[in-house]
C-alpha cells in the first residue's frame, strides 16, 4: 500500500482521518498499559520497580513505533521491520524485568501481553497473528507460574482483553485502509481519464493521416518512376503532392483546435466538484451564452490556478466562483475565506505569469486579501 508523493491540499481530510486513526490508537495504548505501572506501584522493591519501569517504557514506546508505522503508508519497509523487529525485543526484555514486578499481588505482565495480543493482527495475517497470540498466551503462562500468580487471571487478562484491544485496533486500522484505497482509486481514475484522451486523440491523428500519407507516398514514388520519361506528368503528380500535404497539414491544424478548445463551463463544473469534494462548500454562477474562445481558454488558465491555491494554500471552508459579461469585458471573480497572512500576492509564482497572459491581450488580473477572504479577480477584453 503506497501513496505516491507529499499530501498535496486534496488530501487534507485523508490526513486528518490519519492523524484520528494514529491518536486513538496510541491513546488506546498508553491507557492499556498505566495497568502495568500499577503493579510498580505495588512492588516493594526499589530495583525491579526501576528495571519494570524500564521495560514498561521501551515497551510502550516500541509499540507505539509500530502504530505509527502501521498508518503510515509511505514509510520504507526497512523502518516497518525495524519497528517490529524493536517490538519484539522489548517484549522479550519486559518477561524478565517486568515479569517478576508486584509478584502474587498483580498480573502485571499480563496487562503487556494483552498489548501484544491486540497488535498482532495489525502486523500479521490472520494465521500467523492467530500463532503469535498463542505464544503470548503460552509465554503468559509461563510467567504465571513462575511468578507464582493466578493462572486463570494472567489467561483471562491476556486473551479477554487483548481480544478486545485486537478487535478496536483492526477496525480502526481497516476503516484507514479504506481511506486509503479511495483516495488511489481516485488517483487511478485521473491517470486513466487521462491516457484515454491521449489513446483517443492519437487515433483521430491516425484516422486523418494514415489515408493521406499512403496517398502521398504512392504518389511520390510514381513522380519519381515518371520524371526520367515523362517530366510533365510527373511534375503534375509532384504538384499533386504538394496538394495533398497541404491539405493533410490543414485537417491536422483543425483537429488539434478542436482538441484543445476550452469549455469554460465544463472547467467551472469540474473545479466546483473537486473542491466540494475536499470539503469546501462551493457555489458556481457561470455566464449565459458562449464565450469566445480565447477569453475561455485565459480564465480557464485562471481558474485552474485559483482551485489550486484554495486547496493547497488556504484553509478555505467555502468558495464562490463568478464569472459576469458586460459589454466588450469579462470578469471572473473567485472568493473564498482562507485567507492567511502567506497567501501569495499577483506577483508570485502561477498568477504573475498568468497576469502577464492577460495584460497582453488587453486583460487584467488581481489577487490579494479582503479582511478574512482571498479575492482573486481576472479580467478579459471579448475582442482581445
Amino acid at each position: 500500500m503506497t501513496v505516491e508523493g507529499a499530501w498535496s491540499g486534496a488530501d487534507r481530510r485523508l490526513r486528518r482521518a490519519r492523524q484520528v486513526t494514529l491518536a486513538s490508537l496510541v491513546l488506546g495504548v498508553w491507557t492499556g498499559l498505566v495497568l502495568p505501572g500499577v503493579g510498580l506501584t505495588r512492588e516493594p522493591d526499589p530495583v525491579r520497580v526501576a528495571l519494570g519501569g524500564l521495560a514498561v517504557v521501551a515497551f510502550t514506546v516500541a509499540q507505539t513505533a509500530v502504530l505509527y508505522a502501521a498508518v503510515t503508508p509511505w514509510l520504507a519497509q526497512r523502518w516497518r521491520r525495524r519497528c517490529q523487529v524493536g517490538l519484539v525485543a522489548a517484549a522479550a526484555l519486559s518477561v524478565p524485568l517486568a515479569g517478576p514486578v508486584a509478584a502474587g499481588a498483580w498480573p502485571t505482565w499480563a496487562w503487556l501481553g494483552a498489548t501484544l495480543v491486540g497488535t498482532a493482527p495489525l502486523l500479521l495475517a490472520t494465521p500467523a497473528a492467530l500463532a503469535a497470540s498463542a505464544g503470548v498466551l503460552a509465554v503468559t503462562a509461563g510467567v504465571a507460574r513462575w511468578t507464582g500468580g493466578d493462572l486463570t487471571q494472567y489467561l483471562i487478562i491476556t486473551a479477554g482483553v487483548g481480544a478486545g484491544v485486537a478487535a478496536v485496533n483492526r477496525v480502526q486500522v481497516w476503516f484507514w485502509d479504506l481511506l486509503v484505497e479511495a483516495r488511489q482509486g481516485q488517483q487511478a481514475r485521473v491517470r486513466l481519464a487521462a491516457a484515454e484522451e491521449r489513446l483517443r486523440f492519437a487515433r483521430d491523428v491516425h484516422d486523418l493521416l494514415g489515408h493521406d500519407l499512403t496517398v502521398i507516398a504512392l504518389k511520390a514514388e510514381l513522380a519519381a518512376r515518371l520524371a526520367p520519361v515523362d517530366a510533365a506528368r510527373a511534375g503534375r503528380e509532384a504538384d499533386e503532392v504538394r496538394r495533398l500535404a497541404g491539405s493533410a497539414l490543414h485537417r491536422v491544424r483543425e483537429a488539434v483546435h478542436g482538441y484543445r478548445a476550452v469549455d469554460l463551463a465544463e472547467q467551472l463544473s469540474a473545479v466546483g466538484e473537486v473542491l466540494r469534494s475536499c470539503g469546501v462548500r462551493c457555489t458556481v454562477r457561470s455566464p449565459d451564452g458562449e464565450l469566445p474562445a480565447r477569453a475561455a481558454a485565459d480564465l480557464a488558465a485562471v481558474l485552474r490556478e485559483a482551485g489550486t491555491n484554495v486547496l493547497r494554500h488556504s484553509r478555505a471552508a467555502w468558495c464562490r466562483i463568478d464569472v459576469d459579461r458586460e459589454d466588450d469585458m469579462i470578469t471572473m471573480t473567485v472568493r473564498n475565506d482562507g485567507a492567511a497572512a502567506g497567501v501569495p500576492d499577483r506577483h508570485s509564482h502561477g498568477l504573475r505569469g498568468l497576469a502577464e497572459r492577460l495584460a497582453a491581450g488587453g486583460g487584467g488580473l488581481d489577487a490579494g486579501r479582503d479582511g478574512d477572504e482571498f479575492v482573486l479577480r481576472a479580467r478579459v477584453p471579448v475582442t482581445p
